[in-house]
């Protein structure tokens, strides 16, 4: 081979090698896509807390909004509620809930648990709502009638990991004509009468 052709090889070998190596790194940057994807997908997992209103179990969610996690913060949480324009049931919270990194905004629907940024209450839709703003943030959805959410006057949440309380067992009441067994206890020992040191006892009586 001929020193003018020799020498085009050599200096074309860099630059082939460059190519290859961001062929490569390219090739790995598209296989690690599908997981960013589905790691993003999993924020979107809602959270199951559990509801009662005046006195009946509800079964609800939350969304994984940093608003909805900030609110999931103050529970456990027992509301009065009240009526606002035919539409929602309304109670104040204690503080105001962070709306940093809130998604899009969207129209509330039917059983929508929902927070309103200006006046930081918390709204619970029996009705379906207005046109979408930015003000109103979904926080979940409760799954109930919009007769039984509209004529509600107190609400608990809780957080559904917490785990309940069993009820205590009944005392069991003894059986008539018996009485409960006594605790065990040390064994019974009979104290001896006391004597005279002089050898005889003391007179008794007159």
């Amino acid at each position: 081979m001929n020193s003018p052709v020799r020498g085009a090889l050599i200096r074309a070998a860099p630059a082939a090698a460059l190519v290859l190596t961001v062929s490569a790194c390219s090739s790995d940057a598209q296989k690690a896509t599908p997981a960013t994807m589905s790691s993003a997908s999993d924020r979107n997992t809602p959270m199951d807390i559990r509801v009662t209103l005046d006195g009946r179990p509800v079964d609800a969610t939350l969304n994984e909004s940093p608003t909805a996690r900030d609110f999931a913060a103050l529970l456990p949480l027992t509301l009065g509620l009240q009526d606002f324009h035919g539409t929602e049931r309304v109670a104040d919270l204690p503080r105001k809930l962070d709306t940093s990194g809130a998604p899009e905004p969207a129209a509330a629907q039917i059983g929508d648990i929902a927070y309103y940024a200006p006046w930081g209450n918390l709204a619970l839709f029996y009705q379906n709502g207005p046109t979408a703003s930015a003000d109103l943030l979904i926080l979940g959805h409760l799954d109930i009638s919009a007769d039984q959410l509209g004529s509600a006057t107190r609400i608990t949440i809780e957080a559904a990991s917490w785990p309940r309380l069993p009820p205590e067992p009944p005392t069991p009441s003894p059986a008539p004509g018996s009485w409960p067994s006594a605790p065990p206890g040390p064994a019974y020992r009979a104290t001896p009468p006391r004597r005279c040191p002089h050898g005889t006892d003391p007179p008794r009586g007159p």
